[in-house]
């Protein structure tokens, strides 16, 4: 009888073992440019009063946002970062990077004052 119990493997709670972290990862939908609906705007909360011009909406992979922040810095000639699937430029930029992007084929428009 001990022999059955050990050899059953139907674990019901596993706290250490083997990872299995693909099940766990959410996936993202990919979307053209032309069907993202995307949002500019300036904001400064939280930032200790500097502003950021923050691009929100994304549907896509990390590595096109990561080319896409690394073309707007540049262009820009500021810094930036990618968080939480949104794009972070230092400065307010916001028209200068609405027209890079209906150049490139999205969807955008300023939010906020």
């Amino acid at each position: 009888m001990s022999s059955s119990k050990s050899s059953n493997k139907g674990f019901v709670y596993r706290e250490f073992g083997n990872d299995n972290s693909a099940a766990t990862e959410r996936g993202i939908p990919e979307l053209p440019p032309q069907q993202q609906n995307l949002k500019v705007q300036a904001s400064r909360k939280g930032r200790k009063g500097k502003t950021v011009t923050v691009v929100s909406g994304f549907q896509t992979k990390p590595e096109v946002l990561a080319d896409l922040v690394k073309q707007l810095k540049t262009q820009c000639g500021t810094g930036g970062t990618v968080k939480d699937n949104e794009i972070e430029i230092q400065g307010d930029h916001k028209q200068k990077i609405l027209d890079i992007l209906v150049k490139l084929g999205y969807k955008a428009k300023i939010s906020g004052g």
